[in-house]
């Protein structure tokens, strides 16, 4: 049943894909198979990681469910600003990652939802880690379209993206929402943290916190000093990259090759 699901899942997706591609959906709303890759992959996310009240996240599901909030929240974003292209990046890797989550299921740590303060801590990591998902993927696209705009040969493409300067903005709106959004997860997480060694947390929050201070830095750069272009890329995706080594790197570490959980 999962698998089936997870297969049609990937099928809408690939079709919302092409048609964004192709030209033929002005807008991801235009299109069924967007919604309807994102209601599936919810499904399968519900039958796959839910269960008595807990919330169970291998590495595949965590990847899975990432994706999933990330493509979910750019959905609702093209409805306030023109940033349809990235879904081209964010429903081909929502293909793979609903698709692993059903053919590679793996354990993980029990979290459970009764507690509201790990309630909350949850809502708000997902939250963070949507925003600054899109602002990566922004951060990749702005690139790819600043070196298109440097080499005229190859700037057709190009065309099809909002100004530099529309982009620009929205990456450091999405960075804005996520650094806050991060920052109230940290917080929240010390709600429930007793011993960072004991909890096998440290490498996680240590991370965490980094990434933090990176994306504090660049907004703080581009208020004094004004930073863009490839300078603000750069600050972007180190910031992500480290946010992703909190979660997944010590994550996978832990449980497929330690075998130990965090609590």
């Amino acid at each position: 049943m999962n698998l089936l699901l997870a297969a049609f899942a990937a099928t809408c997706y690939l079709l919302a894909t092409i048609g964004i591609w192709q030209g033929r959906n002005l807008s991801v709303q235009s299109s069924p198979f967007g919604a309807a890759g994102l209601v599936l992959h919810a499904w399968v996310l519900l039958l796959g990681v839910f269960d008595n009240g807990n919330l169970t996240l291998g590495v595949t599901e965590a990847l899975s469910l990432f994706a999933w909030q990330a493509a979910f929240m750019l959905w609702i974003f093209c409805l306030f600003q023109p940033l349809q292209v990235l879904c081209l990046v964010l429903f081909p890797v929502a293909t793979a990652a609903v698709l692993a989550s059903a053919i590679l299921p793996t354990s993980g740590t029990a979290i459970p939802l009764s507690d509201w303060k790990i309630q909350l801590h949850v809502v708000l990591s997902l939250f963070s880690a949507g925003f600054l998902t899109l602002a990566a993927v922004q951060a990749v696209t702005l690139a790819l379209q600043d070196r298109q705009l440097h080499r005229p040969d190859r700037g057709k493409s190009a065309l099809a993206l909002p100004p530099l300067q529309t982009m620009e903005r929205v990456l450091f709106q999405l960075i804005g929402l996520g650094f806050f959004m991060l920052s109230l997860s940290l917080v929240t997480g010390l709600l429930f943290v007793d011993n960072l060694l004991d909890q096998h947390l440290a490498h996680k929050t240590v991370l965490s916190c980094l990434a933090w201070v990176v994306f504090g830095v660049l907004l703080w750069g581009r208020w004094r000093w004004g930073w863009r272009g490839r300078n603000a890329i750069r600050w972007a995706l180190s910031g992500y990259a480290l946010l992703i080594l909190a979660y997944f790197g010590s994550k996978l570490v832990l449980e497929q090759v330690l075998n130990r959980h965090w609590s």
